[in-house]
């Protein structure tokens, strides 16, 4: 379910790994008034621990455990090929300290990641999309049965910071969550593309095209996310029987435009399994 965005929660969190992500989880974390004093930042970019520094005032290591010490939440924010590999280097200070971990990599369970950092973790399983980059994002969480209503909160309170949040009960259904919204945005951008295309060989200019599509799709998603109304009513209230809509649509509806989304989620989410199983 939709959870309400609470504030940034006190104690310190170490984002192991700096890259676009944490940076703009950071950023939100410290416009709703989180002290960059209380974040700490493990990057092996020297150009990215000197920028994250000056833009933001945080404290930067090169190593992870060094930045990860006396934290109370660890964000993981390393790509999931190397995921395992940072996991069993923090194991020891895992162990020792009990952190909040949440992860923001797909793919990677959060059995995988109790089991890396050696068992008894409390970890958080994120999935946020690329417009958390803007904070217009939306994340999916799923928390393991060791982490408490304070860990959750803390979680939550940092991915806020990105967009809405969804809480899932079920970690199967993740898979679900990352082909739905976090691959999401490539749909839509595919879309946008070919309507684009679409539009230039119609006879329209190219930036004209471009403008009218990027504007349809911007005021669309804004009725969508604040009419209260639900997709299949909007499109029925702008389908006007016999009209030029109407056309347009019963073509997406007969090339099988419902078949071929629900076939293309299903795909995503069979991926996401799969990349669970080979980073095994």
């Amino acid at each position: 379910m939709t959870t309400s965005v609470p504030s940034p929660s006190s104690g310190t969190v170490a984002f192991i790994g700096g890259g676009n992500m944490a940076r703009s989880l950071i950023g939100g974390m410290i416009a709703r008034g989180a002290a960059a004093g209380d974040v700490r930042v493990a990057d092996p970019n020297e150009a990215a621990r000197r920028a994250l520094a000056a833009d933001f005032g945080v404290t930067v290591f090169a190593d992870a455990a060094e930045a990860a010490a006396g934290a109370s939440l660890w964000m993981l924010a390393v790509k999931p090929q190397v995921m395992r590999e940072v996991c069993t280097t923090l194991a020891p200070r895992a162990q020792a300290e009990r952190p909040t971990v949440v992860s923001v990599a797909a793919g990677i369970t959060s059995i995988q990641l109790d089991r890396w950092l050696g068992g008894d973790t409390a970890v958080v399983r994120a999935m946020p999309n690329t417009p958390a980059l803007l904070g217009a994002g939306v994340t999916g969480l799923y928390a393991n049965p060791r982490v408490d209503g304070a860990g959750r909160e803390r979680a939550q309170a940092l991915l806020s910071s990105a967009g809405e949040t969804v809480w899932i009960d079920d970690e199967a259904t993740m898979d679900a969550v990352t082909a739905v919204s976090g691959s999401g945005p490539a749909y839509v951008f595919l879309l946008a593309e070919a309507m684009e295309e679409a539009g230039i060989a119609e006879g329209l200019e190219p930036e004209a095209a471009r403008t009218l599509v990027l504007q349809t799709i911007l005021g669309a998603a804004r009725m969508l996310t604040e009419s209260g109304e639900a997709p299949a009513e909007l499109r029925r209230r702008v389908t006007s029987p016999g009209g030029t809509t109407q056309a347009a649509v019963e073509t997406f509806e007969s090339g099988g435009l419902r078949a071929l989304a629900a076939r293309a989620i299903r795909n995503a989410a069979t991926r996401g399994r799969e990349l669970a199983a080979a980073n095994d």
